[in-house]
């Protein structure tokens, strides 16, 4: 790893010595679920949602056979519901038709899985299954820019450019690291720049500065 990748890392380590993913789940079907959930939506109201979503849905045999506009009315709190209710259901429906009820670990497997996208694949491979992706959300997008590690246009280029700047054996880590900064530090339009440890090497720093 590049001299400074390494420093942007180790900053970042200091700042959030122990970044996890903050959703609350206990298997990979509410993974699943909350993470579709989770699309322009705090993780926080995301798990107020699914605490009584999953007592009433315990498993992903019950979400397929759910009522689509009941299971509006329970996700509602979370935005864009009409989508994320039919995507659910449809996707637990093709996990029990394609994959015998166990989400699949292969990467175009769970891509074809409806209302899954990179984002929400790369999140369960990294956290479900324990393999090594980057997911870039509002949050990994938006720092990423202003600290001068990615310039796509978009998530996926970015993606791509972390990719590489980063090791490989880094790169979930890397992702929840920067999910943190975005959300207690470098938010989209206070940032915090005085508590954060990269503003030395910072371009929106430097912009705010002139």
């Amino acid at each position: 790893m590049n001299t400074n990748a390494n420093r942007i890392y180790n900053n970042l380590k200091k700042m959030f010595p122990n970044p996890a993913c903050e959703l609350v789940f206990f298997n990979n079907y509410q993974l699943l679920v909350s993470v579709i959930l989770s699309a322009q939506c705090t993780d926080k109201r995301v798990n107020l949602v699914t605490e009584s979503l999953f007592k009433k849905y315990p498993n992903i045999q019950k979400m397929a056979r759910a009522n689509l506009e009941e299971l509006e009315k329970d996700i509602k709190p979370c935005g864009l519901y009409h989508n994320k209710a039919k995507n659910i259901i449809e996707a637990c429906k093709k996990v029990i038709s394609d994959y015998n009820g166990n989400i699949p670990k292969e990467y175009n497997s769970l891509l074809s899985l409806p209302g899954v996208g990179r984002k929400t694949a790369n999140v369960i491979t990294s956290v479900g299954f324990g393999g090594s992706a980057i997911a870039v959300d509002t949050h990994v997008f938006r720092v990423s820019k202003r600290i001068g590690i990615a310039c796509g246009k978009t998530p996926k280029l970015v993606e791509f450019e972390l990719m590489n700047f980063f090791d490989k054996k880094l790169w979930s880590e890397i992702h929840f690291l920067l999910v943190l900064l975005g959300r207690y530090i470098c938010k989209a339009r206070k940032p915090l720049c005085e508590l954060c440890l990269l503003k030395d090497k910072c371009l929106h720093y430097k912009n705010l500065c002139k």
